[in-house]
């Protein structure tokens, strides 16, 4: 059985995302032949001579009529080897939220540029919030290879810069790979092309096939976000008491001693319910029902967590956001905060620093938060979160800033400073 990576598409308008996307789903014959025909015959009608196979991918009428991708869309493709999920995302500077959205979850991106253009303000946006989200690997594929009249110095330029970039940013150097493509054509996305002799290395396919990826690339123990309490009180569990939820990170088994946050309070897991029965073990990413030895207060909201490395409950902390509404946000703002299953009243500090993605500097204490921008805040909370910093967990530590009239989402929140690995180089 094939094991699964997720990935996610990022880079500046027109590098050609969803050509390559379309590309990568045609080539591993990931399509359906009337899906291929449908394509095929918009393209003679807009003249082409080939198929258009970002038609593929680009499914909203406005993105069809602009020729630009607008929203995060996931698409799903196998190779014998492994599967794939992948969040298409926009290249727009005004979509960079829709960017923190799809790559929050990746364990790798692919990260295109125009090799008439090399590395450009954006591709610069990009890597920082890839950087600060954590994403473990990544790829550059330099597009439009073809169209350039002296490829090999324009690779191996680009390659240079992007190496210094990434390697600022806090990657290693095997963490991230560069690779000639050009997805209208084909070269080296499934096939290896004769048109880059300077270039000895993995096509597209066979690098995404092959790369290690750690799905917990930071172990810690059990994290257990309780969802829901299930106590049927009928005849045939007249007694039942049970803990639903999805294990968040590390792992539990029946007999493991746990500790109910932020209670504190300790007891005993005695059995793992599924709808398919019982488990001899859990593991990050599994929905489960946990039933506990004792008759302990806990609740939606709660963390079952496991006592060696349990965190302590936060009720005012740093944390690095990305900043999704158009409204600025300003100290003070009152907003709702959701972090796993718990959602609870917030109130934003001080603004401590605004990121500079492109310096890799930061303005201390600035007086707000504009769209997309990146920023350390501090937060006061009503009831306590349980959470690791996003360093050491991305799936713990990782929350949302809500607009408690409205409901949308203001803000993708980090626990912690994650702006200072990113500005020192390094990489918890």
């Amino acid at each position: 059985m094939s094991d699964l990576l997720r990935l996610a598409t990022a880079g500046s308008v027109d590098d050609g995302k969803s050509t390559l996307v379309g590309r990568l789903l045609y080539d591993t014959k990931s399509v359906l032949a009337d899906q291929i025909d449908a394509v095929t015959r918009a393209s003679v009608d807009k003249g082409l001579s080939t198929p258009d196979l970002s038609l593929l991918v680009d499914g909203l009428r406005a993105e069809r009529e602009q020729g630009i991708t607008i929203d995060v869309a996931y698409r799903y493709f196998a190779t014998p080897r492994r599967s794939f999920v992948l969040a298409d995302t926009p290249g727009h500077v005004q979509y960079t939220r829709n960017t923190v959205s799809g790559a929050s979850t990746a364990q790798m991106v692919i990260l295109l540029v125009d090799a008439r253009k090399g590395v450009i303000s954006q591709t610069r946006k990009h890597a920082a919030v890839l950087a600060l989200l954590g994403v473990p690997k990544l790829v550059l594929a330099v597009n439009k290879i073809d169209l350039v009249e002296d490829p090999a110095t324009v690779f191996a330029n680009i390659s240079a810069e992007f190496n210094s970039l990434t390697s600022s940013l806090g990657w290693a150097s095997e963490d991230v790979v560069e690779i000639p493509v050009s997805a209208l054509h084909g070269d080296n996305v499934a096939v290896r092309s004769e048109n880059t002799p300077y270039y000895d290395g993995p096509t597209l396919i066979e690098h995404l096939e092959s790369v290690p990826v750690d799905a917990e690339p930071h172990r810690v123990g059990l994290r257990f976000p309780v969802q829901y309490v299930i106590r049927p009180r009928t005849a045939e569990f007249p007694d039942y008491r049970g803990y639903a939820g999805q294990v968040a990170a590390g792992e539990v088994t029946p007999g493991d001693e746990v500790v109910i946050l932020p209670s504190g309070v300790r007891t005993t897991v005695t059995r793992i319910d599924t709808a398919d029965g019982e488990l001899d073990s859990a593991h990050a990413g599994r929905s489960v029902t946990l039933v506990l030895a004792d008759d302990v207060d806990v609740s939606r909201g709660d963390v079952i967590a496991s006592p060696a490395d349990a965190p302590e409950p936060l009720g005012e902390f740093d944390a690095t956001v990305c900043w999704l509404a158009e409204k600025p946000l300003r100290p003070g703002a009152r907003l709702l905060l959701k972090h796993g299953t718990r959602t609870t009243q917030a109130i934003v500090g001080t603004l401590v620093e605004r990121f500079n993605e492109q310096e890799l500097t930061s303005e201390p204490s600035p007086e707000s938060l504009e769209l997309n921008e990146i920023g350390k805040i501090s937060v006061r909370v009503a009831e306590p979160i349980v959470a690791d910093d996003y360093t050491v967990n991305r799936h713990t530590g990782s929350f949302l800033l809500i607009d408690p009239a409205g409901g949308n989402t203001l803000a993708a929140g980090l626990v912690g400073d994650a702006i200072a690995a990113v500005e020192l180089g390094e990489r918890v």
